[in-house]
């Protein structure tokens, strides 16, 4: 699984360090599946700055000062961009992707497989992208680290 990301990861991380950009991320349902599918390349902490795996609600306010939650539900735009917008304020990096969203195997208040993943790059305001995968849990998540690898490739490409 992690080879399938790993080419989109690696050349991701080429646009970035010809930017000289660091990259931070913010992972709820994915766990850390989307750090790890970066640092599975080789030469990667020279543009992977560091993640935060916030999976539960108080991680998110605690760790990335995220104010959204009760208004908006942990599974929403508003919050997926709070985390990302946080996982900057929070870190060194210029560029930050997070990732929040129902895996499933319960669906809670949002159907499973609502993703929303946002990216943010400093000085500029967060945006974020809804998704439906379809698919197990596992599918799932790795539907959302790849959504989240191509929104990060057609955001550093800018």
């Amino acid at each position: 699984m992690l080879s399938d990301f790993k080419a989109l990861a690696s050349t991701v991380g080429e646009l970035l360090r010809a930017k000289s950009y660091k990259l931070v991320t913010a992972e709820s349902c994915t766990g850390g599946l989307l750090s790890a599918a970066i640092t599975s390349v080789a030469g990667s902490s020279k543009w992977f700055e560091r993640g935060f795996v916030t999976y539960s609600n108080e991680s998110k306010q605690e760790l990335l000062g995220v104010q959204t939650i009760e208004e908006f539900g942990a599974v929403s735009e508003q919050t997926a961009c709070a985390m990302a917008d946080g996982a900057l304020k929070n870190s060194q990096a210029d560029i930050s992707l997070a990732i929040t969203g129902v895996a499933g195997p319960d669906g809670g208040t949002k159907p499973i497989g609502t993703v929303w993943i946002a990216c943010a790059v400093k000085g500029e305001s967060a945006h974020a992208t809804l998704n439906h995968f379809a698919g197990n849990r596992q599918s799932v998540r790795e539907q959302a680290v790849s959504a989240a690898l191509n929104l990060l490739f057609d955001v550093s490409q800018l």
